[in-house]
């Protein structure tokens, strides 16, 4: 519910009265688990940063390295300009600037500890053999998040084109996925 508050009003409209009618609670109730709105913010920021990463960077038994990094870029690109995730965006870095800390909370909750996840996965694809990072594991997680997400997310942002379809997921996550599997498959 909180949720939907934020993403209707944006931050700085959104009041703890607000969210909690549409809790069915009091005011009173809310401040028992959170102590101010910017505490509830930056709790749900978290919280759908942990749980999406969950569904983004999970590694599946029997996958063949390039599916696997396929999926994962298809997973990444389809969150990232997901409505919901834009406009979760929109509203954060828009109060970024009045609370440095929120901006904080969702650059390490969401971008730092997923590109983590995934620097550490295509690690244990270089130990197999299958690619060459140079030990920069991380760098080329960024790398293969870049080429995803280039294309299509700041257009998304600026809601200058519109949403993707599955086949244009498919394509963008394959170009990527090729360009990223050309500089760094073990030759």
């Amino acid at each position: 519910m909180a949720t939907e508050v934020f993403l209707e009003e944006g931050f700085a409209s959104a009041s703890m009265s607000t969210i909690a009618a549409r809790l069915g609670g009091s005011k009173g109730t809310l401040y028992n688990y959170f102590k101010s709105k910017d505490d509830l913010f930056a709790a749900y920021v978290e919280r759908r940063c942990v749980w999406q990463q969950d569904e983004v960077f999970a590694v599946k038994p029997g996958e063949t390295p390039d599916e696997a990094v396929h999926r994962i870029a298809r997973s990444f690109l389809a969150f990232v300009v997901d409505e919901t995730t834009v406009r979760n965006f929109r509203v954060v870095v828009g109060e970024a600037e009045r609370s440095p800390e929120i901006g904080a909370i969702f650059y390490n909750a969401g971008p730092v500890r997923g590109t983590a996840r995934l620097a550490a996965f295509l690690a244990e694809l270089e130990a197999d053999g299958a690619l060459d990072l140079e030990g920069d594991a991380l760098g080329a997680a960024q790398h293969l998040l870049g080429l995803v997400q280039a294309p299509t997310f700041k257009g998304r942002l600026c809601n200058a084109i519109a949403d993707l379809s599955e086949a244009d997921l498919d394509r963008e996550a394959s170009r990527g996925v090729r360009a990223f599997l050309r500089a760094y498959r073990r030759r």
